[in-house]
């Protein structure tokens, strides 16, 4: 039997889209993606939380200074997230789409944008709250680590 790789796929996202790609960003600040506009295939994407002002401004800043070739990872308590500096101002974040490679590209005002998020102060809309909702019944479908 032949095995194939699977496709890679390199979706790219900007604030000006026509079509609707961000469907939210939760409580949890996971980033909430349409796959090219397809609501189908929707993705989750776990996004910069922090618990201070300071930590906030130093991932900001670290974000801002990218050079291309290096990347940063944002760290989560179940999850982590690179970003990956394409260029000056095309940044991909890895992620996989039914069992395919996928390279998320934005540019350098959507992640800023997104990376925002993540200030202490900010709250999610009143409609997102239930995107938390999905991701937590999302962690009831897999099973436990023995």
């Amino acid at each position: 039997m032949t095995q194939t790789q699977p496709l890679t796929l390199s979706p790219r996202y900007r604030l000006d889209d026509e079509s609707p790609w961000l469907e939210g960003i939760d409580p949890s600040r996971h980033y909430w993606i349409a796959v090219n506009g397809d609501a189908a295939f929707k993705v989750a994407i776990p996004g910069l939380s922090v618990s201070s002002f300071e930590q906030w401004k130093e991932n900001i800043l670290q974000f801002r200074s990218l050079q291309p070739g290096e990347r940063m990872e944002l760290v989560r308590i179940a999850s982590s997230c690179i970003i990956n500096c394409i260029s000056p101002n095309c940044y991909a974040i890895e992620g996989s789409v039914v069992g395919a490679a996928v390279w998320h590209l934005f540019d350098h005002e959507t992640i800023d944008s997104l990376l925002m998020t993540a200030h202490p102060d900010w709250q999610c809309a009143p409609k997102d709250i239930d995107l938390g909702r999905q991701m937590l019944a999302r962690s009831w479908e897999q099973a436990a680590v023995a």
